[in-house]
């Protein structure tokens, strides 16, 4: 079995826990070990909890969970697009696989519930045509 670790962004607890039951199924179904998860308070803190996992030899990829709400500013916006600039360049730096599972940034909260399965599967599934 191929180890990768699951990185979780804690603030929408109950909505991240039901991901990562679908995600860890998800790697059951591929023969894919979730060898630890980590979890994180928000999505910002996913990128250092990711290049700290990756640079374990013993791990082949990771994904990461998270939700990034639409707020009253451009503040979940911008966290975004650095979270999601920073997790690409860590693919590049650790020459390892990233499943990007966060929903947003500007989810609205009546997306947040239909979107939990679809996202925790593609952020495994993304992970397989490079393991």
């Amino acid at each position: 079995m191929t180890n990768i670790v699951a990185v979780c962004a804690m603030y929408h607890s109950e909505e991240i826990e039901r991901m990562l039951t679908i995600a860890t199924s998800q790697a059951e179904d591929l023969d894919l070990t979730i060898s630890d998860v980590v979890r994180v308070q928000g999505c910002m803190e996913i990128p250092l909890a990711l290049d700290r996992v990756l640079s374990d030899e013993e791990i082949a990829g990771a994904f990461c969970l998270g939700i990034i709400e639409k707020g009253e500013t451009d503040h979940g916006l911008a966290m975004g697009q650095a979270v999601v600039k920073t997790i690409l360049e860590l693919q590049l730096v650790h020459n390892k696989p990233i499943g990007l599972g966060i929903i947003g940034p500007g989810a609205q909260p009546e997306h947040i519930k239909p979107r939990l399965g679809p996202h925790a599967t593609a952020a495994v599934d993304a992970l397989m045509p490079f393991l």
